[in-house]
């Protein structure tokens, strides 16, 4: 099943509006040629980077891997070893596991865009520390910002936390939540950890046999956006607290990152209620 923008026909519509973040603005970028370019100098800064004391111990910066117009972007905790080895996000056993799980149900890795909450391995494969996903939180955002996704699926804690702080990844992992602004969000475990317990590896293979029915949501919100017809992600759509606010500029201003304080959990299932009229 096609799960980009671009497997969808969307095209590039003039005077759509812009990204904030912080004090930067950016340009909400449709065209694929024009999106792929501006996430491949992204994520050559990526590379250069030296915010935090990561730089110092690492082989190579890990920025992200898949396709600029991907509708769903899956952000894990950080890179482990053979990732530092390669540059690439998720390559060794937890990366194939991921890899599979997503063929399984009819997904291609090379459709969907994968990274993580800090781009640097931490020492040993240890937790990343508060200042350090500080560091990386702006290249987050600007990936986010460029790639405008419509489903964020986290793996494991670190990244869920990015959005739902002090939510526990046992209890709402495969809960479907709307974050605003015409995405949702779905957690999982990681895959490493989904490797090392048979009843979390269970829950990873449920948790994702629902993103099938998301893409579709996804790719058919794009199409009615390209048509004019609703407003794209990182839009206030109806049900939003800005949304009345924006609505006589067609959301000429767009927030990059919704939070933690819009998230809603989808009530009954992903189908119920304003919660889908905000998804879509």
């Amino acid at each position: 099943m096609p799960v980009t923008a671009a497997g969808s026909g969307l095209k590039q519509r003039e005077g759509l509006g812009r990204v904030s973040l912080g004090d930067s603005v950016y340009p909400l970028i449709l065209n694929a040629d024009d999106r792929a370019a501006a996430l491949k100098a992204l994520e050559t800064a990526v590379r250069g980077c030296v915010l935090c004391k990561l730089a110092r111990t690492r082989t190579n910066a890990v920025p992200g891997d898949g396709s600029s117009m991907a509708v769903v972007l899956f952000v894990g905790e950080g890179p482990g070893f053979d990732e530092d080895k390669q540059g690439l996000p998720f390559v060794g056993r937890s990366g194939k596991f991921l890899t599979e799980s997503l063929q399984r149900v009819g997904i291609r890795r090379a459709d969907v865009y994968i990274t993580n909450v800090v781009k640097c391995r931490p020492p040993e494969n240890r937790d990343p520390e508060p200042d350090e996903i500080d560091a990386c939180k702006e290249y987050l955002d600007r990936q986010i910002a460029l790639i405008n996704p419509r489903i964020i699926v986290t793996l494991g804690r670190h990244s869920l936390s990015r959005w739902l702080s002090g939510a526990s990844i046992t209890k709402v992992h495969g809960q479907i939540r709307n974050i605003g602004h015409g995405r949702v969000l779905l957690p999982m475990f990681h895959p490493a950890a989904a490797l090392r317990n048979e009843t979390w590896r269970n829950d990873f293979t449920r948790d994702m046999e629902k993103l099938p029915g998301l893409v579709a949501r996804a790719l058919h919100a794009n199409e009615a956006a390209a048509r004019g017809e609703a407003p794209w992600a990182g839009q206030p759509h109806p049900g939003d607290a800005d949304y009345a606010a924006h609505g006589a500029e067609g959301g000429q201003t767009i927030e990059a990152d919704a939070g933690a304080q819009e998230v809603s959990a989808l009530p009954g299932s992903e189908e119920a209620g304003p919660a889908q009229m905000r998804l879509l």
